[in-house]
């Protein structure tokens, strides 16, 4: 039996946990204020009416309502929540 690890081995183990960003919630989606609607790196979507936006550059409701993305100026993405009408 060895008492060391073999050279192939203790190379190993160097991989990072992965971050799990990207949409957690699409168009048409019903959210609840607070709900995370995108994790990101960067702006990739921008925060637009109802949204508020983390220093981590995450997306999330500000409000209830229905999310909405849409493309504005520049084609840059916009995510937005129109409220619920009582």
């Amino acid at each position: 039996m060895a008492h060391k690890k073999g050279q192939s081995s203790s190379k190993n183990g160097r991989e990072s946990q992965s971050k799990r960003l990207g949409l957690k919630k699409f168009g048409g989606e019903v959210v609840k204020a607070g709900n995370i609607i995108v994790r990101q790196r960067g702006t990739v979507h921008n925060p637009d009416k109802n949204v508020g936006m983390g220093k981590d550059h995450t997306l999330y409701a500000l409000c209830d309502g229905t999310v909405k993305f849409t493309r504005k100026r520049e084609d840059k993405s916009y995510v937005s929540v129109i409220p619920f009408e009582n």
